[in-house]
């Protein structure tokens, strides 16, 4: 596993905060993005839930909502605590196409639905990129990660009122 960094900003790119939650897995589910765009406007929180879903699918959700709050041909990093979710989308999904949709143990891949989605929407981008950081770590030295905290909030949130 590589270290957990600061991201660092790139000119003319959105950093997508991103984070899923699930009370019991499966079970009632949040996820949230939060956009912090290019140009320096105040960043745009966005969440949801679903009553019954898996922590995995809150996490594709929530970058693929991030994505699709920006207009096509933006550039923008995917900041993410789920590893599951950042190497499925740069080290698996070669494999898995080649393979039609197939891990390398020959299962169906899960949560391809999701996954598909999120490709084609990354497509619809200048230029996506990823970037990992470890999730649920607060107080002053980790303050260059405190979205990363208010999205996992966000979700935890919207999953407790999915939950109903």
């Amino acid at each position: 596993m590589r270290p957990d960094s600061p991201v660092q900003t790139r000119d003319g790119e959105a950093l997508v905060w991103t984070d899923g939650a699930c009370s019991g897995n499966p079970g009632p589910g949040g996820w949230a993005a939060i956009v912090v765009p290019a140009r320096g406007t105040a960043p745009v929180e966005l969440s949801g839930g679903e009553p019954h879903t898996t922590n995995n699918r809150m996490e594709y959700t929530a970058a693929l909502r991030g994505l699709e709050s920006l207009p096509a041909g933006s550039r923008a990093c995917i900041v993410t605590d789920s590893r599951l979710m950042l190497d499925s989308m740069t080290k698996w999904i070669a494999g898995w196409k080649r393979r039609g949709w197939k891990t390398a143990g020959g299962d169906t891949v899960k949560n391809q639905d999701l996954v598909r989605a999120l490709e084609a929407e990354i497509a619809r981008h200048a230029s996506v990129r990823w970037h990992w950081v470890r999730g649920h770590e607060t107080g002053a030295e980790h303050a260059h990660k405190a979205l990363n905290d208010r999205a996992d909030r966000l979700a935890v949130a919207a999953a407790r009122a999915a939950a109903g």
